[in-house]
């Protein structure tokens, strides 16, 4: 009889480190968020924001990834948590005794995500480590639920916080729980496999060889494309938009947490069905998300109540789900251990290197005065056409795996 992965200790020590550092994560961007927007009153820096948090990490994961494959997973994880709580807790001083700046704002946030560029490719490759082949499924599916739920339970806390209490009390709570999440990842309480590194090239030769080994699957690379229209089109305009549609219609930080709850309740539910749902086809699922999630995005831009906005992305969150499990557990499944930190960070480089320039050119069209649903709806059909382009000419990805 299988054992269930319920019983596996260091998986179970995972999720919960997952728990505390995700909820920590999303209190501190719904928190960035509305600091940004309704304290400094400046809505169109947020797009700049969010591009000073992604741009330090698109730079670093790749030796992020370097370094998980050379390295313990759970000593680079620890490390990682333990310096974003000190850059948590910097913020919340400067918040708490009005010192915070626009400079420090910046460089904080950019530290910050410099910081989850080690911590992504180590936590993703390690999952392969601890878990059996056949089970790599439902552990991605499980993984990717509890993340949901904590951006759930991440926005409450902070919309409830900052209504209640203080914005500065919303970071300190962030820096509590991502403290906690180094606690639960160190290394002494893991048990880790050595690391399997058999050569000595330096780290141009590593990530040459991560390079050259995605690029002879075309399965990787198929699917890489349809991150990168995922997260382009779909997460880059949502980013900005929700709390700009929130305040364009008069919501407060509540609504704001609503809306981020119920995208998140929508990839909860997905991940969940992914769980027991064994999937035989998993670049044609991961295809078929991307086009549910820009159907549901082409709905999203025509709504013009926080009600209704909110339930749409529900149905972008249940989408999205079905995009990304089946793809992370068929390159887990394919990919060599010794290889697999690479291939994570070039992964999660290729889907989240153009977040940046969707943050960036929605915030400038934004701020031009052009409606942000009227974005909304360009960049869903834009998306919608490389999609088909991707159906048309990617029959190695939706037959092959």
């Amino acid at each position: 009889m299988k054992q269930s992965i319920f019983r596996n200790r260091t998986y179970m020590l995972l999720l919960i480190a997952g728990i505390f550092a995700i909820v920590g994560f999303s209190m501190f961007l719904t928190t960035t968020t509305w600091y940004i927007i309704n304290i400094l009153g400046s809505p169109g820096i947020l797009g700049l924001a969010l591009i000073t948090a992604t741009v330090p990490r698109l730079i670093l994961i790749t030796f992020g990834g370097v370094l998980a494959d050379k390295y313990k997973k759970t000593t680079i994880m620890f490390s990682t948590n333990l310096l974003q709580a000190f850059v948590l807790f910097s913020i919340y001083w400067l918040v708490a005794n009005d010192s915070m700046t626009l400079v420090l704002l910046f460089v904080s946030t950019g530290t910050f995500g410099m910081l989850d560029a080690f911590f992504g490719p180590a936590s993703s490759s390690l999952i392969p480590k601890v878990v059996k082949k056949s089970q790599l499924q439902q552990a991605n599916a499980y993984f990717q639920g509890v993340d949901q739920i904590s951006f759930i339970i991440g926005p409450i806390l902070a919309g409830s916080i900052m209504e209640t209490s203080s914005i500065s009390t919303s970071y300190l709570v962030a820096t509590t729980l991502v403290l906690a999440s180094a606690f639960v990842v160190f290394p002494p309480f893991i048990k880790e496999v050595p690391v399997e590194q058999s050569t000595n090239q330096n780290t141009i030769e590593d990530f040459r060889e991560g390079i050259a080994y995605m690029k002879s699957s075309r399965f990787l690379v198929i699917g890489i494309l349809v991150l990168i229209t995922l997260n382009f089109f779909v997460f880059g305009g949502l980013e900005i938009a929700m709390p700009l549609l929130v305040d364009l219609l008069g919501g407060t930080p509540i609504h704001l947490s609503f809306m981020e709850v119920s995208l998140g309740v929508g990839m909860v539910i997905g991940t969940m069905i992914m769980s027991f749902v064994k999937v035989k086809r998993k670049g044609l699922t991961s295809l078929m998300g991307l086009f549910a999630s820009l159907i549901s995005l082409i709905i999203f831009s025509f709504a013009d109540n926080l009600t209704i906005l909110t339930a749409i992305l529900f149905l972008i969150g249940f989408s999205i789900a079905f995009v990304f499990v089946p793809f992370f557990t068929a390159v887990q499944e394919t990919t060599e251990n010794r290889i697999m930190g690479r291939v994570m960070s070039i992964i999660f480089l290729a889907m989240n290197g153009f977040d940046p320039i969707a943050y960036g050119v929605v915030s400038a069209l934004a701020s031009a005065g052009i409606d942000i649903q009227l974005i909304l709806f360009a960049a869903g059909l834009l998306g919608m056409l490389i999609a088909i382009w991707i159906w048309l000419k990617g029959k190695a990805f939706v037959k092959e795996y």
